[in-house]
């Protein structure tokens, strides 16, 4: 039998057993098994269509960032649902012949590249070669010399490195000058020592050299260069062919050279060349390859049966997408509309985690070089990304990428996923709304976990809901059911007299019985629940 036959009946016994416990209530413990949930999904199915309105808008304003910067080239796309849906280039890759950038143009993303050190350090960790809190010193032996800051540090961890936690100074002037040095190299400076700013695990503080080791860690878990295994473990399996780290292998016609503005005119930086410090910033690649790249992480969510086709676990992938090391929250209003704006969250694993007033999960990262300046930008619950490359030093995309999801949110079309509830927790609601018509002594026993008539009794729970009744009267659900998750979700009762909102969490039991149950009373079925918005 094969692996997918077997998987179908697994889920389908699942399915049955759920079935089952929805006819005749709630099954003895331990008789569900795994318990089948769906997905989230999108449920405008215009949702496309609308986003794609917003491309002319993007346009103009790529344009005009362009101009108002005095960036040479850039070349940008917007990615809706694993497809880069638009792109778009505006001037030259390289001036002194006026070649136009377009899609295929390969710009130097710098420290995006540490995403990908990051995805090779995991899928290592994934095949058992090391695990995350070993020690680092044990595949880079010169680290063993190491002098902490203090006599309780501990030791600079893997984990440590990817998340910016080790405790080594920020050294973004520093680390784009040392692209081109050899192993012997730095291998050297490792030698010498690394002074500390913080003891490791403690502060976030951004390391060039902490992705440095990471990529020497890379070689020695792998018995590979870093280059060549980042070749063959991600970039040909994701078909990314116009990606790598060896800017000799770019053709001249396709390659965007490098410039700053300075005395009002452009001066060309010159190349800097990949060495061993080239796993925290020496990747070149095309706006339609990073399309194809941000896509992969992007189809990381939701968490789903579907095929796995890797070249990492999507597990993996979500894993890099999630706060492992907290950094300041900021507060700043709006440059075009002055609302404020809350930005908190951290670093992942080569990636940037935040959260906004708008959106609960951005993942980002920018690059910058001499010469270079970068920026991908996701949004995992909504599908929809925003990419751009520049060929100005340190192009800062931040403002415009703002202005970018703004015109898309504009449209309408940028809504998030809607989680679906597992059957346990529609069948609790549906019981709930049995006993909210009229209450059942058998019914409310049948649901209830073994705290609900403990926290308050049963007997008081009855007059309350009795008391409910006789204010609002008659009740009946609007049909909305909002789940925050598989095991927790409230929604609204219109009634003659005013409206009810009613709210259930369920155990971690098997069957999962209703351990919160909570019901009020609302002005109107328009009244929703507080949301997590930021105040004017």
């Amino acid at each position: 039998m094969s692996m997918t036959s077997m998987r179908r009946i697994v889920l389908a016994a699942a399915v049955s057993a759920a079935a089952m416990a929805s006819a005749h209530g709630p099954a003895e413990a331990g008789s569900y098994g795994r318990m089948p949930t769906e997905p989230a999904r999108f449920t405008d199915p215009n949702r496309v269509a609308k986003l794609s309105g917003a491309f002319p808008e993007i346009d103009r304003l790529m344009s005009e960032f362009a101009a108002r910067f005095h960036v040479p080239g850039i070349a940008y796309g917007v990615l809706i649902d694993g497809q880069l849906a638009h792109t778009g280039a505006v001037g030259s890759r390289d001036l002194s012949s006026s070649a136009p950038v377009d899609a295929d143009t390969v710009f130097r993303i710098a420290s995006m590249t540490k995403s990908f050190t990051a995805l090779s350090i995991l899928e290592l960790r994934d095949e058992g070669k090391h695990s995350l809190d070993d020690p680092s010193e044990r595949y880079v032996p010169e680290l063993a010399g190491l002098v902490y800051p203090t006599a309780d540090s501990p030791r600079v961890t893997i984990r440590h490195l990817l998340s910016h936690a080790e405790g080594f100074p920020e050294d973004n002037p520093w680390g784009d000058r040392q692209l081109a040095a050899t192993d012997e190299q730095m291998g050297e400076m490792l030698r010498r020592g690394i002074p500390f700013s913080n003891p490791p695990g403690l502060a976030y503080e951004y390391s060039n050299y902490g992705f440095a080791i990471l990529g020497r860690i890379v070689s020695r878990v792998s018995g590979m260069r870093y280059r060549d295994y980042v070749t063959a473990s991600i970039l040909k399996p994701l078909g990314l062919s116009s990606t790598t780290l060896d800017p000799a292998a770019v053709p001249p016609s396709r390659i965007a050279r490098g410039y700053r503005w300075e005395d009002g005119t452009w001066k060309e930086e010159p190349p800097l060349a990949d060495g061993a410090f080239g796993a925290m910033g020496g990747m070149l690649t095309s706006i339609r390859d990073l399309g194809r790249y941000v896509a992969f992480m992007m189809s990381a969510w939701p968490p789903r049966d579907d095929a796995d086709p890797g070249p990492i676990r999507r597990a993996s992938v979500r894993e890099m997408q999630q706060v492992w090391r907290p950094s300041p929250a900021s507060v700043a209003r709006h440059p075009s509309t002055s609302e404020i704006q809350l930005n908190t969250g951290g670093y992942g694993f080569g990636l940037r985690v935040s959260q906004t007033c708008a959106f609960r999960h951005v993942v980002a990262h920018s690059g910058g070089l001499p010469g270079f300046g970068s920026q991908m930008r996701w949004l995992p619950e909504h599908g929809v990304g925003v990419i751009a490359l520049g060929s100005l030093t340190y192009t800062s995309w931040g403002a415009v990428i703002d202005s970018a999801v703004d015109a898309l949110a504009k449209t309408g079309g940028l809504q998030a996923r809607v989680v679906q509830p597992s059957a346990a927790l529609v069948e609790a609601r549906d019981a709930v709304l049995r006993l909210l018509a009229g209450w059942d002594d058998q019914l409310a026993d049948r649901i209830a976990a073994d705290n609900l008539f403990l926290d308050q009794s049963k007997d008081r729970r009855r007059r309350e809901l009795d008391e409910h009744r006789r204010r609002v009267g008659t009740c009946r659900p609007d049909g909305a059911f909002d789940v925050e998750n598989a095991l927790r979700g409230q929604w609204t009762m219109s009634c003659e007299r005013g409206a009810l909102r009613v709210a259930i969490t369920l155990a971690p039991t098997m069957p999962p019985r209703v351990q919160f149950l909570g019901v009020r009373q609302i002005a109107s079925p328009g009244e929703r629940a507080p949301s997590a918005t930021c105040a004017q």
